[in-house]
């Protein structure tokens, strides 16, 4: 029981390390970027499950008493959100411009053309 306890922390665990493995094993570039974004998305789900409290409800006062869940690993998530897509954007702009230059997205043709002969 004290393994599926900490569901979370092994999902996360599960897209920390695939991620990790599509940005080490292809050497597509899109591949690689998509990887990042299975990584960085298992660091989102870290943060927010570590932010709720069981049985809190929202950070909005009541008079009751009410436990509250921490808002600030939620708020730091949206903004990292945001720098995600941005991110993701810029990489992808990235591999349309080396697509451009060098006729391919592929990590080892491009290194071979860029090799002194």
């Amino acid at each position: 029981m004290e393994l599926l306890g900490h569901f979370n922390y092994w999902v996360v665990f599960f897209l920390m390390m695939t991620g990790f493995y599509v940005v080490i094993a292809n050497g597509n570039l899109i591949a690689k970027i998509v990887g990042l974004n299975i990584f960085q998305s298992s660091v989102f789900l870290l943060y927010i499950s570590m932010g709720k409290v069981i049985g809190g409800t929202a950070p909005i006062v009541h008079d009751d008493g009410a436990i509250y869940s921490n808002p600030l690993p939620h708020v730091l998530i949206l903004t990292a959100i945001v720098v995600g897509v941005a991110t993701t954007a810029l990489g992808l702009a990235l591999v349309v411009r080396i697509k451009a230059a060098y006729g391919t997205i592929e990590e080892d043709d491009i290194q071979a053309q860029d090799e002194p002969r």
